[in-house]
């Protein structure tokens, strides 16, 4: 079992992350990333980026991780599964033993929300999807289906209807959430159709997806030929490490003060996994930079 020690550790290693484990390591504090997938998290699926920040998604979470590390951050590749305080320091459990730190950031992030719909799971990686980047190529003169209005739907979208024959964008409201740019973009896009006030109510196929079956407003149900799903719905905070003390709000998301502090002192909270962080990748990276500075703050550094 290991057992090491550290002044902070940042929990997650997407851009939230990384950027408060570079902040933090500057200061001159002994800093660790815990992470048990790749790091990155859902923006090394964006092929191109679009805002303030540009490039690839993997690109750019690459040279944030070669930062870190050229800084002496710590690479834990374990799955956490519990924060608890112990006296002035704090445990943090994994898979691989346990670990003691001064301060913890959580920038766990947030995973995209299921459907919830039968066949969702049955057909997850035959033909169910959550990168359009990632497997677009696959639907090459194909049919598919994008659930979602925002941001991410509609832009995913857009990518796939550079591979297929025909894009079903299927959202249950009257209008779009998205930013005006993807809108625009969406509405030039002659392979694109949109189905207003619509949703899913079953995913259907046999060895891979063939239809989904949805429903309108009024009620009436159809189907709609289709051999890819890609849904994009919003999305959920990961926070099953998270001591049930720590407040949050109705979303599930961890309220922090104006120093991203939450209600358990010495913990502190970026990005998506945080109540009142913006959506964009910028938001994220600032939120990151921000906890580290406290943090930084908080131990005298």
């Amino acid at each position: 079992m290991s057992d090491s020690n550290f002044d902070v550790i940042v929990i997650g290693t997407g851009i939230a992350g990384l950027a408060a484990a570079k902040v933090a390591a500057q200061k001159g504090l002994r800093t660790a990333g815990a992470e048990q997938l790749l790091f990155g998290g859902l923006v090394v699926n964006i092929n191109e980026l679009h805002g303030e920040i540009e490039g690839s998604g993997t690109d750019y979470a690459s040279n944030l991780m070669m930062e870190t590390s050229d800084l002496g951050v710590e690479s834990l590749n374990e799955t956490v599964s519990a924060i608890a305080k112990n006296g002035d320091k704090f445990t943090v459990t994994t898979d691989a033993g346990t670990h003691s730190a001064r301060a913890v950031i959580i920038a766990s992030g947030a995973r995209l929300k299921r459907l919830g719909v039968p066949g969702e799971m049955e057909f997850e990686h035959r033909g169910v999807s959550q990168c359009a980047d990632c497997d677009g190529p696959m639907y090459k003169d194909e049919e598919v289906v994008v659930v979602g209005g925002g941001d991410s739907a509609l832009q995913e979208a857009l990518v796939l209807a550079h591979f297929c024959k025909r894009v079903h964008l299927v959202h249950r409201g009257a209008k779009f959430s998205a930013r005006q740019s993807f809108i625009d973009a969406v509405a030039a896009q002659p392979v694109i159709q949109t189905l207003w006030n619509t949703t899913v109510d079953a995913i259907e196929g046999e060895d891979m997806v063939k239809k989904l079956r949805v429903k309108s407003a009024d009620g009436k149900t159809s189907e709609i030929a289709a051999s890819g799903v890609f849904a994009y719905v919003g999305l959920e905070p990961n926070v099953e490490c998270v001591p049930a003390e720590i407040k949050r709000d109705a979303t599930g998301r961890l309220t922090t003060d104006a120093s991203l502090q939450t209600s358990l002192a010495g913990v502190f909270a970026a990005g998506a996994v945080r109540a009142g962080c913006g959506g964009n990748l910028i938001d994220a990276q600032k939120d990151g930079e921000a906890a580290g500075a406290a943090v930084a703050k908080l131990l005298g550094k």
